[in-house]
């Protein structure tokens, strides 16, 4: 019996410490400046974050390019690129995929927005949304709302692909109504 407690705790400390390897680095808090990017799209076009100042950025990281919840959620935006559009943010999608994977992805979805492929994972780990699983590696499912002087405004870390996007739109409206006041 004691056995079988002893291998209990130690389990339970193995998992522990798994949990805390699974991410590298720290996710910005809001009110820091968003941390710099450069990576190519899925027509390997260069992006860095600097081609956003002025603008809203919805930056999602997602795990893999034609999952189920990550279809869902990319179609929302696709669906909703209008109303986003429209409150001055532009939407960019972030994965370790590459970018062909990235291209199929759009492609198949009609996708109107940037896919950007982390491959050498060193965003992901910037933003601190890396999921080391040591045999695999991919985004978690993050977004960070990044306001037009490139400074984080908010991290939604708990993330229903299904309402994502009006999540935001709705942020968006209430941060954009209270600075006209």
């Amino acid at each position: 019996m004691k056995w079988l407690i002893l291998l209990g705790i130690f389990g339970a400390l193995a998992l522990l410490l798994i949990g805390k390897m699974a991410r590298a680095g720290d996710v910005p808090k809001v009110g820091e400046v968003a941390p710099d990017f450069k990576l190519s799209d899925q027509h390997n076009k260069s992006h860095t974050l600097a081609d956003y100042r002025g603008k809203w950025l919805v930056l999602y990281f997602y795990p893999k390019d034609d999952t189920p919840g990550c279809t869902e959620e990319a179609c929302k935006f696709r669906d909703d690129i209008h109303k986003l559009t429209a409150l001055g943010a532009q939407v960019v999608g972030v994965s370790v995929d590459d970018s062909s994977s990235h291209a199929d992805f759009a492609k198949k979805h009609g996708l109107p927005f940037p896919l950007l492929a982390d491959t050498d994972k060193i965003v992901t780990t910037r933003y601190g949304v890396l999921n080391n699983l040591f045999v695999v590696k991919m985004a978690k499912r993050y977004t960070f709302l990044i306001d037009p002087q490139g400074k984080i405004k908010k991290v939604y870390d708990k993330v229903e692909t299904s309402r994502h996007s009006q999540e935001i739109i709705d942020d968006l409206k209430g941060y954009i109504a209270a600075l006209k006041v």
